[in-house]
């Protein structure tokens, strides 16, 4: 039960990270996580070449140690598509987030229970390969008939548990992006 508690624990953490990429209305540095900057001919994550900060909701500002860094971080920023312009004033770079539209807070919500439907996907595979586990005991002796459909039991309450907590982590992420 150890197990099964742990890959569906990574399973949530997978989809926390990956709603704190989703860029909704206001400035959040995780957006950056996957942008990574040519330095000394090793790709390299920007919070490990710069300082990133949030002075304002919706503005992030990138101070590179190096000013060399500059042209390489916001060809990078450019590179990874993520729909904000960066502004280079030879010092820093600026990122300003703009307003959400209606339409593109509806295609995000769309994106956002897609990523949740995967999650569940992911979770209810946890829960075919336990119960497959469980039946391989019974067939080899180690466990009863009760003990294996009380375990399936338990193996279920458990995937309804965290099938719960994603409609509840997909709950708020769509309600904070549709009412920022």
């Amino acid at each position: 039960m150890e197990n099964i508690e742990n890959e569906m624990n990574k399973t949530i953490e997978n989809l926390q990270e990956r709603f704190s990429e989703v860029r909704a209305g206001r400035a959040n540095p995780a957006i950056l996580n996957k942008v990574q900057v040519e330095y000394y001919g090793t790709p390299t994550p920007i919070n490990q070449v710069a300082s990133v900060s949030v002075p304002e909701a919706r503005l992030i500002l990138i101070q590179p140690w190096d000013k060399s860094l500059l042209s390489k971080i916001e060809k990078a920023i450019n590179m990874a598509d993520l729909g904000i312009n960066p502004m280079n004033d030879g010092q820093v770079i600026r990122l300003v987030f703009p307003e959400l539209t209606e339409d593109r807070r509806k295609e995000l919500s769309k994106d956002i229970k897609k990523m949740s439907e995967e999650a569940k996907v992911a979770i209810r595979n946890i829960r075919k390969d336990m119960m497959d586990e469980a039946k391989k005991k019974l067939k080899n002796s180690e466990l009863s008939e009760d003990e294996e459909r009380a375990e399936e039991e338990r193996i279920q309450k458990t995937t309804d548990k965290y099938i719960e907590k994603i409609d509840e982590i997909t709950d708020k992420k769509v309600n904070e992006l549709m009412s920022v």
